[in-house]
């Protein structure tokens, strides 16, 4: 099979990775930081190495098959990963390459999880570089989720292919189109938030940082307390606001934004994914005014915040809600499987395959009461195929199977049984915090063994690329010609 086509895509994502290392380079220039050769001195291995990937292979074939999207899709995120870790690496913070990759895993795949400490004096140009890592990862996974999931048929995305990429709908019939569509509103998004932030008090770098880090759902933060560090009701609820705007799915702004099309109201995922942030915001509210001394619009804001945070997988913690006792512990760490909507900036399960998942089983409960009955699984009120029913439930399964898988390597490691279940978890779901004293809200990721964070490397891979996109190319047919 010729894999020409993947080797010059890799090579224009070296390209884009060098290109955007310019700017903290720019930025740390600007500063007369020693930091600046670091990252013009990586921006220029980058574009050498994409620019020799592009010569190389630029006589190829234009139509991509779906052996070569797997491979593509597998190896990008893990090659990219690789080369933006070298600014950690080459830097003053004296970091392992394993911590470096870790680092930039974590970024790429917008998870959020980071060994880095002393970040409130750390270089500008790290921390513009670790935000601009899950902005470039954000902007991917909504593409890879929108344009080409749906036609890998991985984890029942082809149903939200017929919702999105309809042609009788003449949404946008070609996927640079979509592209080129949804570059705009993720960065409309972005500036969008950005000046929000800056108007409400945060300097005009932290405001760009945090929303290169909101709008993809990644979480990573200019300050060791993450966003507990900025005091300010009406910020953090613009945080959640944004967050929650970012659960959706980006397809829906497309129809809104060029065709008029304001069907919010109409979607399934939004309606089920609204009424869960509603529900749990209450639940948690009502709980943290109660058991705590604080009054009732500091217990709505921590709560909606946390709420929206951990549900779209950002991660931004205001405060440790693991000493709010069990509760709270139990009640964020099963938020951390459910994620928001297909086709957004989230990860975790995505309340599409959940919504059919509860579907299926009402389906069989009926069955048992009438086994003569019909009872057809529908979603956004058209029947679905029991194909795609088993497609989404042999996801799920899937995915509670790598949970289980993972947490017995980290134990096998050493990890505590907290450490290991919360850490199988946020890395899967791309989360970024666990629970306990050493990955939870307040803690990070340095203390662990660098087994533990390959091993963890590897979860966030396969979670932001759906299980079933790495598993494939692991298979033998994926490999008879």
């Amino acid at each position: 099979m010729d894999y020409k086509i993947v080797g010059f895509t890799l090579g224009l994502l070296l390209v884009i990775l060098g290109v955007a290392e310019l700017v903290p380079a720019a930025l740390e220039w600007a500063l007369s930081s020693a930091e600046a050769s670091n990252f013009f001195m990586n921006s220029i291995i980058c574009l050498f190495f994409g620019t020799c990937l592009i010569l190389i292979n630029k006589s190829f074939e234009r139509k991509i098959n779906i052996r070569q999207a797997f491979m593509l899709t597998s190896i990008s995120w893990l090659f990219i990963s690789a080369f933006a870790a070298l600014p950690f690496y080459m830097s003053n913070l004296n970091l392992s390459y394993t911590d470096s990759f870790f680092e930039a895993m974590s970024g790429i795949t917008t998870t959020g999880s980071t060994v880095l400490t002393r970040l409130d004096s750390m270089s500008s140009g790290i921390l513009l570089w670790r935000s601009i890592t899950q902005w470039i990862g954000g902007i991917g996974l909504v593409a890879f989720a929108i344009i080409l999931l749906p036609t890998l048929r991985v984890g029942g995305m082809q149903l939200f292919q017929t919702e999105s990429s309809d042609k009788s709908e003449k949404l946008i019939p070609r996927s640079a189109d979509i592209m080129k569509h949804l570059l705009v509103i993720y960065i409309g998004f972005t500036v969008l938030c950005a000046l929000s932030y800056y108007l409400e008090g945060m300097s005009l770098f932290n405001a760009i940082n945090h929303a290169m880090t909101t709008i993809p759902t990644g979480g990573f933060s200019t300050h060791d307390a993450s966003f507990g560090y900025y005091e300010s009701t009406s910020m953090q609820l613009t945080a959640a606001i944004f967050m929650f705007l970012c659960g959706i799915p980006f397809i829906l702004y497309i129809k809104l934004f060029y065709q008029n099309n304001f069907g919010f109201l109409k979607d399934e995922q939004t309606i089920i994914y609204t009424a869960i942030v509603v529900v749990l915001t209450i639940i948690m509210t009502i709980w943290i005014w109660v058991n705590e001394d604080q009054n009732l619009t500091k217990s709505f804001t921590d709560s909606i915040f946390s709420v929206v945070s951990i549900i779209t997988t950002t991660g931004y913690t205001t405060f440790d809600y693991t000493i709010l006792g069990s509760f709270a512990s139990i009640f964020f760490f099963f938020l951390t499987y459910i994620g928001a909507s297909a086709g957004s900036t989230a990860g975790g399960m995505k309340i599409m395959r959940i919504s059919i998942v509860a579907k299926a089983v009402s389906q069989q409960t009926n069955r048992l009461l009438y086994p003569n009955g019909v009872f057809p699984i529908r979603y956004q009120g058209k029947p679905i195929s029991q194909s795609l029913v088993n497609t989404v439930l042999g996801f799920c399964g899937l995915y509670v199977f790598f949970n289980v898988l993972l947490t017995l390597a980290l134990s096998l490691i050493g990890l505590d049984f907290e450490t290991a279940v919360s850490g199988a978890a946020t890395s899967i779901a791309n989360v970024g915090p666990g629970i306990g004293g050493t990955i939870g809200p307040v803690g990070n990721f340095s203390s662990l063994p660098d087994s533990a964070k390959w091993l963890l490397c590897l979860g966030m891979l396969i979670g932001r690329l759906e299980i079933l996109t790495v598993m494939v190319i692991f298979t033998p047919t994926y490999w008879k010609f």
